[in-house]
């Protein structure tokens, strides 16, 4: 499964959140971008346990993070 991760992380830090993202596997890609949020991450996971595990043990537990929102990508 294919999800994106909006991150918002602390203020001057996006530049290094996403450089910790892209050493997490199954960050696929990650990029700062302008506006909220301040980054936008692609994770590819087996299931939803495996998802969870990536967003809320790997992602939210980096330093600098200060909230995440995931968007699962459906299958058409």
């Amino acid at each position: 499964m294919r999800a994106y991760i909006f991150v918002n992380a602390a203020s001057g830090k996006p530049a290094e959140v996403v450089q910790q993202l892209r050493r997490i596997a199954g960050v696929k890609a990650a990029d700062m971008c302008w506006g909220v949020p301040d980054i936008i991450a692609v994770a590819e996971a087996a299931d939803v346990k495996a998802l969870q595990v990536l967003v809320l043990d790997k992602i939210q537990k980096l330093m600098d993070v200060r909230g995440t929102d995931t968007h699962i990508v459906c299958e058409s």
